[in-house]
């Protein structure tokens, strides 16, 4: 079938069972991802096996919650940030923090703490890690009171709330910066993980000749009045995955530097009996842009 005739087939689909005029910018995407759909159909000969295999593996990975993981895991999340980068820098904003993918794994309505949080519940696994920093704004200057949202897996690689073993909120905590705009966390070192073994995203992956791992690392929002929210995470150096990530959330000034500490005073302090790591990261906020999208917007997503 040519380019003609399925124009003509959509033009028909589009004057058939109206009942009033809908949804202007729903019809516009549906048509388009329809008609081009039909051309892919076209333009690869994909048989009506494939095509109900496909629709039925889709609603499989949805009832299964893994959605979420194949945007990433396909390269739609990253390139969504690229969109936004690229109507930033259209819209005169230069610098900051660079942004990188949400994941699914987000839970809304985690404890509030003033400055500084302990992220752990005391009875979880792995080498203690102690993360802080300053938010500022572009101009240089800190973000008093900014709200740091914070969330990791354990050393198992597991997330609090989709894992049940864990305690509510585990790895998980909202942050407000004080006056100086100074956050600070402890925490257990997150490790690297890969997609669930034989779930939607795996299989996919497999089909495409690719794996299903994450290198180490922990997510943030960040956002203040008169700011754009930024969604980040930071990698762990020296991961074997840290630039082979199957999400493809690293990104360059998103790597700090992991340093040990030995001292036995600030051992003594954290009540450890072992040398612990240290991680300074800060983040950079964009001041409001109206000719910019907006980075604070709807999704769907878990709440405790």
């Amino acid at each position: 079938m040519d380019t003609k005739t399925i124009d003509q087939l959509l033009d028909r689909f589009e004057k058939t069972g109206v009942v009033g005029e809908g949804n202007s910018r729903v019809k516009l995407v549906v048509n388009r991802l329809v008609r081009d759909l039909m051309l892919a159909i076209e333009d690869l000969d994909i048989t009506p096996e494939e095509f109900w295999s496909g629709l039925n593996y889709f609603a499989e990975a949805g009832r299964n919650g893994e959605l979420g993981l194949i945007a990433p895991g396909i390269g739609l999340e990253h390139f969504l940030d690229l969109r936004m980068d690229e109507a930033e820098a259209r819209a005169g904003l230069k610098g900051g923090t660079p942004r990188t993918i949400e994941g699914p794994l987000y839970v809304a309505g985690a404890p509030v703490a003033q400055g500084e949080a302990r992220l752990d519940d005391g009875q979880t696994a792995g080498e203690v890690v102690v993360m802080q920093g300053v938010v500022r704004g572009t101009d240089g200057q800190p973000v008093a009171g900014a709200t740091v949202e914070v969330w990791h897996a354990n050393d198992k690689g597991n997330y609090s709330y989709f894992d049940t073993t864990q305690s509510a909120f585990n790895l998980r905590r909202t942050i407000v910066a004080d006056a100086q705009g100074r956050y600070k966390f402890r925490s257990v070192m997150p490790v690297g993980y890969s997609c669930p073994p034989g779930g939607a995203t795996d299989r996919l992956l497999q089909q495409l000749g690719r794996h299903g791992h994450r290198p180490a690392h922990i997510h943030f929002f960040v956002s203040a009045p008169g700011h754009r929210k930024l969604t980040t995470q930071i990698n762990i150096e020296n991961d074997p995955h840290l630039w082979d990530d199957f999400a493809f959330g690293t990104r360059e000034g998103l790597v700090p530097k992991v340093y040990t500490n030995n001292d036995r005073a600030a051992m003594n302090a954290l009540n450890v009996d072992k040398p612990f790591y240290e991680i300074q990261f800060d983040f950079t906020l964009h001041a409001d842009q109206v000719r910019a999208p907006a980075t604070d917007f709807a999704r769907t997503r878990a709440a405790a």
